[in-house]
């Protein structure tokens, strides 16, 4: 009687402890940890494993590339890529650059890129109007207007600017195309156009 361990304890009429029906064993129990079996003798578990990954909905894009993790019941590699400090630059009004698929640090930046956000100053701005916190101070007094040019027809093509010293024309006259009629050895004239 000295080998066996009590496994159930009556006090009076009442149960008080009764291990006859567990069905533990040391594989159940995380190594390291003391219990006792159906027969009340201990036990110290043998299960190395500290988790049950059977519901986990982790997948391989969720999780770095080449980190390793458990899912499932199996073990599993990474595949999501790691971009780090991703920088997106903005070039035009109208640009929406696309954010990468991966893991970001944190740290990465969307701006405008250094030559446009050169160009948002005060003086490029008309007063009264704000663009992107800069409030503008361009009043015209810099603008130096060409009142008139006058300008002969041709049958070439002309580009029609402003004189060095002017920053735009707020007129062009061009001339009517001359048209003249004189007469000819022939008895009739000649017409004309241009010239």
């Amino acid at each position: 009687m000295a080998n066996k361990y009590v496994n159930k304890l009556i006090v009076g009429t009442e149960v008080k402890l009764d291990l006859s029906g567990d069905t533990i064993v040391p594989g159940d129990l995380k190594k390291g940890v003391t219990a006792h079996d159906k027969s009340g003798a201990p036990i110290v578990g043998s299960n190395e494993f500290d988790v049950n990954s059977q519901d986990a909905t982790a997948a391989v894009a969720e999780v770095l590339k080449d980190k390793t993790f458990y899912a499932r019941g199996s073990k599993m590699v990474g595949t999501m890529p790691d971009n780090g400090a991703k920088t997106l630059d903005i070039a035009e009004k109208d640009d929406e650059p696309a954010i990468p698929m991966g893991f970001h640090d944190g740290s990465g930046k969307a701006r405008i890129k250094a030559t446009e956000k050169a160009k948002i100053i005060p003086g490029n701005i008309k007063t009264g109007i704000t663009i992107l916190g800069v409030v503008g101070s361009y009043g015209g007094e810099a603008v130096k207007a060409q009142a008139n040019k006058n300008v002969t027809p041709s049958f070439a093509e002309q580009v029609v600017t402003p004189d060095e010293t002017y920053d735009y024309l707020s007129q062009v006259t061009v001339a009517a195309i001359p048209v003249t009629y004189t007469d000819n050895a022939a008895g009739g004239q000649t017409l004309q156009i241009g010239g």
